[in-house]
């Protein structure tokens, strides 16, 4: 009867996930917490009130450390003395730079959030990890963030984005290795093209497959994975024509 914290629940594969967890069994998904910058948007907030308490809103600006803080407090209160299983980092913006990087002006600000404010809220939530039987971290993560694969999606005009999410895979990193010791298993998770407002309706996958397979590759990983760069497996898409692939496995960095 583990627990979860999801960050930027309030639209795209943040409110899927929620959904997809709420929708297991609760002997695995005890409870849930679900956060977002608004106060409990709309169909988050439908989402909260059907489900008979499992699931809890928590204002959390993963940007704002003081934000961060009294999410921390929020959550501890609401575990009423129990820790943190595990912790899904997926609050991140995208950038669009038609210029390429002539025009990309707002690296700072994509940094910020897709960097920076994962470091804010996993480092904040320690405490509470430390006191779960799972210890899990999820970065959602993007094979846009492989600089083995850079040339694949150089077309891509998202430089800030491309080079904000390969920072991520070695906090990851920096992260698995410090904590290690303490039984944590730290993961950054390519949830595949979702059809989003960030992934567009061109994308590749439904984001309800996409939050599945996050959710399954979150359940079954091991310390013996800490610190891997994974991507989600999707049947018929193991060796897709163009630039995506979903085998599984370990994506090239």
């Amino acid at each position: 009867m583990a627990s979860y914290l999801v960050t930027g629940s309030s639209r795209g594969l943040g409110l899927a996930l929620v959904s997809r967890l709420a929708s297991l069994p609760k002997a695995e998904v005890a409870s849930i917490i679900a956060t977002a910058r608004q106060d409990n948007p709309h169909q988050l907030k439908e989402i909260v009130n059907a489900s008979s308490g499992r699931i809890e809103f928590v204002k959390l600006d993963v940007t704002d450390k003081t934000s961060v803080e009294e999410a921390v407090k929020s959550v501890e209160h609401k575990l009423k003395g129990k820790g943190l299983d595990y912790l899904i980092n997926n609050a991140g913006v995208m950038d669009w730079s038609k210029d390429g990087l002539e025009s990309m002006d707002n690296l700072n600000e994509i940094f910020n959030t897709n960097v920076t404010a994962v470091h804010l809220v996993s480092r904040a939530f320690l405490p509470l990890l430390r006191k779960g039987e799972k210890k899990t971290v999820i970065n959602i993560s993007t094979t846009l963030g492989s600089i083995a694969r850079a040339k694949v999606y150089a077309q891509g005009r998202s430089p800030a984005y491309k080079i904000s999410k390969a920072a991520l895979n070695m906090m990851t990193v920096q992260y698995a290795q410090e904590y290690a010791g303490e039984g944590f298993t730290f993961l950054a998770v390519s949830p595949g093209w979702l059809r989003t407002d960030l992934g567009s309706s061109y994308a590749d996958l439904p984001v309800e497959t996409g939050a599945e397979k996050v959710i399954d590759i979150m359940q079954k990983t091991t310390p013996e994975q800490n610190g891997k760069f994974v991507n989600i497996h999707v049947p018929g898409w193991e060796e897709a024509e163009g630039n995506n692939q979903y085998p599984g496995g370990e994506v090239p960095w």
